[in-house]
């Protein structure tokens, strides 16, 4: 199978790549706008081939696919700070629609037929009534947010004209080693493994703990993107998340425990939440049905590898 990941060298493509390797047998291709991977994913240079291309400016694009000739496209690049798209939305909605439908209409001059997965975002329900299900309307709170739900909805378009093979997940909160501390999950890790070295006192910093999160594990994650090409149905849409609703204020606490370190916390400068839903949780019986998919790897091994990145850092 010749596969091409989009933002391949990102958090959740280079957890990807790795779920490919290990299945065998395919070619893979990636596309990013720096054809090169960070130091986070050094072990997978030369494993993979790397293309440079800027989804928005979508130069030479038709070429790039028609030389690759590829039969899947997981199509996970695009612009993915909820929060700082409220000062920057111009960049969210360029990083994640106008890149979108420009990586399409690619595929439409090219003229091949791939089958192509769009990640969108839970984010792009806002407030609903949890567990959310597929069928609950689009509420979205951020730009980030009505990005990713314009962008879910041009996908389902552009599977009836001209026709794309195009299936859709959204998937919740997903966490896991190798992901940049700018999120609270890695930066609490981060922080308590200087703590661990003695390079901090033993205080971790935090924000708003108030709210509740579906966490799943990054490389649960990735294998429901596998199996949805392989069952997923054309146009349609499929939750993806742990189901459980998690309070930030027990992860922060399971997370020090687990460090052993004996951290306190506190809060720390407050960062802008304005807009954050005070709850998420996925309802995921329609993936789970339709391609079997389970999460297998649990919170606290999830915390614990998190933690055990960051002390090998």
């Amino acid at each position: 199978m010749r596969i091409l990941i989009t933002g391949a060298t990102g958090f959740a493509g280079g957890h990807l790549v790795e779920a490919l390797l290990k299945r065998g047998g395919d070619e893979l291709h990636g596309l990013c706008r720096r054809a090169a991977w960070p130091p986070e994913w050094a072990h997978l240079n030369g494993r993979v081939a790397l293309n440079h291309a800027d989804l928005i400016m979508a130069t030479d694009l038709a070429e790039t696919l028609a030389r690759i000739k590829p039969e899947w496209i997981f199509h996970l690049a695009g612009y993915a700070d909820n929060g700082r798209s409220i000062k920057e939305p111009d960049e969210a909605w360029a990083g994640n629609l106008t890149a979108t439908k420009n990586l399409y209409d690619a595929v439409t001059r090219w003229g091949g037929k791939p089958r192509i997965l769009y990640v969108s975002s839970g984010l792009i329900y806002g407030e609903a009534k949890q567990p959310i299900n597929e069928s609950h309307l689009l509420r979205p709170a951020t730009p980030y947010a009505a990005s990713k739900a314009a962008t879910d909805l041009l996908s389902y378009q552009q599977t009836r004209h001209p026709g794309l093979d195009i299936i859709i997940v959204r998937p919740f909160n997903h966490i896991g080693p190798r992901q940049t501390p700018v999120y609270a999950i890695p930066g609490w890790a981060s922080q308590l493994a200087e703590i661990a070295k003695g390079r901090r006192e033993p205080v971790v910093r935090h924000g708003d703990l108030s709210s509740r999160r579906d966490f799943t594990d990054v490389r649960d994650m990735v294998q429901a993107y596998i199996l949805l090409m392989e069952n997923g149905r054309k146009g349609e849409a499929y939750n993806a998340g742990s189901g459980m609703a998690v309070s930030m204020d027990d992860v922060l606490d399971r997370l020090i425990a687990i460090s052993g370190v004996g951290a306190r916390h506190e809060a720390g400068p407050e960062q802008s939440r304005l807009v954050e839903t005070a709850a998420t949780c996925a309802d995921s019986s329609k993936l789970r049905s339709e391609t079997g998919w389970t999460p297998q790897i649990s919170l606290d091994q999830t915390l614990t590898d998190t933690l055990e990145y960051w002390k090998n850092v």
